[in-house]
């Protein structure tokens, strides 16, 4: 199963995450590394990363090897990578774009997004954004939308990315967008699951022909120790996998509750970015073509929606980022 972007390229329809997927000193590149080949055998060809994910050299060793040994040709991958938050600056667009393509060893992504709207201070050298004296982001002022997206669309026409789009952007963000757009956002990439599943978002997107990928499809059950590692406070997350509506529906289809949940996002027309080191549940997050969900379980799945209140990833755990006026969830 494919989405067609406005070029005409197809996105396949589920994708490995790789946020928090990350080398370190005791692994070496072993978890991403040995995440990523699980995905290719079987049979994944949607990879998404980003520069400040920090795994963009591992995945593209990966990448190199498939490549150059013949197990695939570059068309049969689609690669996402993302501008990060020190590069959204229209001075910043192309460097950050060549860092990538360095680092994954390619010509080209598939889909480059700006992964957030604000922008925020750069320490050449730096990966993540500078800290001011109370241990708050340093931010540019209000971003300039229609600025930073036409370097982006510079980026097309060099042929260092085939599509460009966005990443956390509200609706009026989007629009502002389009109003300036020479080549309007493919692709929109943002939180969803079965408890947070913006509907409005999703139909604004599709009557305007942009694409939608969905990130921490499965409720991100792993937040907590990306929070401990920043040294917050851990929070109660949404348990979308034990939920008893959708444990009955995998029982039926004999499923496991990742699947049915996927299976829910797919019939929105909606693609999906599961992030998982576990072979088992990497095999069975892309085996979720072969059954369907019928109109009741659909509306069961529906009802099952809470809103901005089962949002897991806010951005809030950046000290400061909400104060900026781009802030996307302020709105």
């Amino acid at each position: 199963m494919f989405l067609t972007l406005p070029n005409g390229v197809k996105m396949p329809a589920i994708g490995l995450g790789t946020w928090e997927v990350r080398s370190n000193q005791a692994k070496t590149d072993e978890e991403i590394e040995s995440a990523l080949n699980t995905a290719l055998e079987n049979g994944y060809r949607h990879i998404d990363t980003a520069w400040v994910y920090e795994n963009e050299a591992a995945i593209g060793r990966v990448l190199k090897h498939w490549l150059s040994s013949g197990k695939l040709n570059r068309d049969e991958l689609f690669i996402t990578t993302k501008l990060p938050m020190v590069g959204v600056h229209p001075d910043r667009v192309e460097s950050f774009m060549k860092k990538s393509l360095d680092n994954l060893q390619l010509d080209y992504v598939d889909l480059y997004l700006i992964h957030f709207p604000v922008g925020c201070k750069y320490q050449d050298g730096a990966v993540r954004p500078l800290l001011n004296e109370n241990g708050e982001i340093e931010m540019e002022p209000k971003t300039d939308h229609a600025a930073v997206w036409q370097k982006m669309e510079e980026q097309v026409d060099a042929g260092r990315t085939k599509s460009i789009g966005l990443s956390n952007y509200n609706i009026s963000q989007i629009e502002t967008v389009l109003k300036s757009a020479r080549i309007k956002p493919a692709n929109l990439q943002v939180e969803l699951h079965v408890y947070l599943q913006q509907r409005d978002l999703i139909d604004f997107c599709h009557q305007n022909g942009i694409t939608v990928v969905a990130y921490s499809p499965l409720g991100s059950p792993g937040y907590n120790k990306f929070l401990q590692k920043m040294g917050k406070q851990e929070r109660e997350l949404p348990n979308i996998l034990g939920d008893p509506v959708i444990n009955e529906i995998a029982q039926k289809h004999s499923k496991t509750p990742a699947q049915v949940v996927l299976r829910f996002l797919l019939q929105r027309d909606v693609a999906a970015i599961p992030k998982s080191v576990t072979p088992k549940r990497i095999q069975e997050n892309i085996n979720v073509f072969d059954f369907n969900l019928d109109a009741a379980e659909m509306e069961a799945l529906y009802a099952l929606d809470v809103g901005e209140k089962a949002r897991v990833c806010d951005f809030k755990v950046f000290s400061g980022l909400d104060k900026h006026p781009d802030f996307p969830m302020n709105k």
